[in-house]
């Protein structure tokens, strides 16, 4: 799983109690992976989608990452979330399963030539399967394939236990690390209230 959570994301200045500390991993990809392709799941496909509708948009990211609190896209109103989707340098892939929608992946790149997987993971029902070592794979190869001077992320302590691990065996290698302190979205109102990560 890889969200947004960064150190521009720290909100309002936060009181002790409602704040999460997060320990950021960027990692990055300087060359296209050499490795034999990861083959589909039966009743996989990757869609890209062409000018999603926002409340779609919402139901992917809220539905991948309210498990690993991934909140900033909530934060923004439904124009301005169609600002940034729209944007001619965003691309969002779809992985459908049996065409139920089970994950999805968001290249960045208005910071070309260095393209970012934004946001990647698994809708819950799909985590365990040996799905995400596909999606991953076909991403990076998808953000290879448009030619970029090198493919980058980050995760942090708020994602998926295995997250770290899975992109450095899928060839990432990390370059800085970093903690932040975020106001817990749950208390602020942005999200519901569940576990602890």
């Amino acid at each position: 799983m890889s969200g947004k959570t960064s150190a521009n994301a720290s909100g309002r200045a936060p009181s002790g109690g409602d704040r999460i500390r997060v320990d950021i991993t960027y990692l990055q990809m300087p060359s296209a992976p050499q490795t034999t392709a990861v083959p589909p799941p039966p009743g996989a496909a990757i869609r890209t989608l062409i000018r999603p509708t926002v409340p779609f948009y919402r139901y992917l990211y809220n539905g991948v990452g309210a498990p690993w609190l991934w909140y900033e896209r909530r934060l923004l109103d439904d124009e301005a979330l169609a600002d940034v989707i729209f944007h001619p340098q965003i691309s969002i892939d779809v992985l459908y399963v049996d065409d139920i929608p089970a994950g999805f992946c968001e290249f960045d790149m208005r910071r070309w030539p260095d393209l970012e997987i934004g946001y990647f993971g698994l809708m819950p029902d799909f985590i365990g399967r040996r799905i995400g070592p596909y999606l991953l794979d076909a991403s990076v190869r998808s953000a290879w394939s448009r030619g970029p001077r090198r493919v980058w992320l980050h995760t942090c302590t708020l994602d998926h236990p295995k997250a770290l691990q899975t992109y450095l065996n899928a060839g990432f290698q990390s370059y800085r690390r970093e903690s932040i302190h975020i106001v817990d979205p749950r208390k602020s109102g942005v999200m519901q209230r569940g576990r602890l990560p």
